[in-house]
């Protein structure tokens, strides 16, 4: 963060100082919410959490060198006492980036949000140093946090920015203004909670509406819903895609003999070759939105070209790929789950397993209110359509209806089944794994599929 004195602070968080001998001084270090990450010159934010309240480390942290705590009551140790903890974070990040001078690049969309901040982040650093959302940190707490790690130096901010109803967007541009704002698309992630994609395109259309007039709306052309939000915004639109229309857009998309997308890019300002290292088709609109943002900031579609190319994966357990010494490979991507990124990474799998046996371990996909049943239906279904080896559907209700739509669609039983846990589809797999078989590992977020991955990677063959 940059250096600010703890009565700056105050002042600006609308805070009281308790037990602060010397208000000048400053912090120096990283704002944290976690006690383990405190580091000499920090400002620890404590939270009260359902099992873990934060006030309860404050001593423990000013012990670590700790400069305060933001706290919602006295510690007896330095703190800036606020009635609400969570908005003087939101006050004290909106303050530092008001005073950072950095170009600020939002975006959102219902997949692929964190993958794309990766490639704009890395296509970024190549021109100036920047800052970026750790792993899936985009919420209205880990924003602030975000971006209160930017320093003096931070030219560019990227921000991932996550919604679960109307208005969520709203405030996070409230809190850190972008100048450049990226809607990647509008599917069907949390559509229990939102009720519709329409909803959906209203909310992530709040990004656009953020923007200032010298501004620029990067939009996907090949989404109609995020294409009409043209017209809510004041900011110049600049489309990308596959589209005709699309300014900066993918030409003679193909896969390499691995699955990795390759593609001709093609800007206002020219055309290169790109190979992405990634894994799957579905990235090649990831690495048009990042190209995008970075032709509007003035790179040339040669060094856009060169940086994604050599970009990689950052954030964990996305299409994290791990060739074991057996020759199995273990696709991890179990970070989270919805109907269009289960879709994509089915195909990736396929894409990698040309000539292998290809094993889709599934788990359910959370928040899709009534249109859970027919999504994890689909789901099973394509993986037969698509001529997945073996579907190994894991827990249990959401999980049953995958396995059912995979034996509906054809697979008699013989193509897929339905096991009760993580250690069951564990069992299962290293008794029936082959060496040359690739495994895909997916589900949401709570299901912690994770766990079998790693068992995976750290476990061979069974000996038959």
């Amino acid at each position: 963060m940059i250096a600010l004195s703890l009565a700056e602070i105050a002042s600006v968080v609308g805070g009281q100082t308790y037990d602060i001998p010397d208000p000048q001084v400053r912090v120096t270090g990283p704002v944290v919410i976690d006690s383990r990450k405190v580091e000499s010159g920090s400002l620890f934010a404590a939270f009260a959490g359902e099992r873990v309240d934060g006030h309860d480390y404050a001593r423990d942290v000013v012990e670590k060198g700790a400069a305060a705590v933001l706290a919602a009551r006295p510690v007896g140790v330095p703190a800036i006492v606020v009635e609400d903890v969570q908005a003087a974070l939101g006050a004290l990040a909106r303050h530092v980036v008001a005073r950072l001078g950095a170009t600020l690049v939002a975006l959102t969309g219902s997949a692929g949000k964190t993958s794309t901040k990766d490639l704009i982040a890395q296509v970024l650093q190549r021109k100036a140093p920047t800052v970026f959302t750790p792993g899936s940190f985009n919420n209205e707490i880990g924003l602030p946090l975000t971006a209160l790690s930017a320093t003096d130096e931070t030219r560019f901010l990227v921000l991932e920015m996550g919604a679960r109803g109307k208005g969520h967007i709203q405030y996070l541009t409230g809190l850190t203004p972008p100048k450049v704002g990226v809607v990647l698309n509008v599917g069907t992630a949390h559509i229990g909670e939102f009720g519709g994609r329409e909803q959906i395109a209203e909310a992530k259309g709040e990004l656009v509406e953020a923007l200032p007039a010298e501004g620029t709306a990067i939009l996907n052309a090949d989404d109609p819903l995020v294409r009409a939000m043209a017209s809510r915004t004041k900011a110049k639109v600049l489309l990308f895609g596959e589209a005709a229309e699309a300014a900066v857009r993918a030409e003679n998309v193909r896969l390499t003999e691995n699955g990795q997308p390759a593609f001709s890019l093609r800007t206002p300002s020219g055309c290169s070759e790109v190979t992405l290292r990634l894994y799957g088709e579905h990235h090649v609109s990831n690495a048009l939105a990042a190209a995008a943002v970075a032709h509007d900031l003035g790179m040339s579609v040669e060094e856009i070209a060169v940086a994604l190319s050599e970009a990689g994966t950052l954030s964990r357990w996305r299409m994290e790929v791990t060739e074991r010494s057996d020759g199995v490979t273990i696709v991890n991507d179990a970070y989270n789950a919805n109907p269009e990124s289960m879709r994509a990474a089915l195909r990736a799998l396929v894409a990698m397993g040309k000539g292998r046996r290809t094993w889709a371990v599934l788990g359910h996909m959370a928040e899709l209110g009534d249109e859970s049943l027919a999504e994890h239906d689909a789901v099973g279904r394509l993986a037969v359509r698509l001529n997945v080896s073996k579907l190994v559907a894991v827990g249990g209700r959401e999980a049953s209806w995958l396995q059912l739509g995979a034996y509906n669609e054809g697979s008699w039983g013989e193509e897929s089944v339905h096991v009760s846990d993580a250690q069951a589809a564990v069992d299962l797999l290293r008794s029936e794994l082959r060496p040359g078989d690739v495994v895909l590992v997916k589900a949401s977020r709570s299901v912690g599929l994770e766990s079998v991955a790693q068992a995976l990677i750290e476990g061979g063959v069974d000996a038959r």
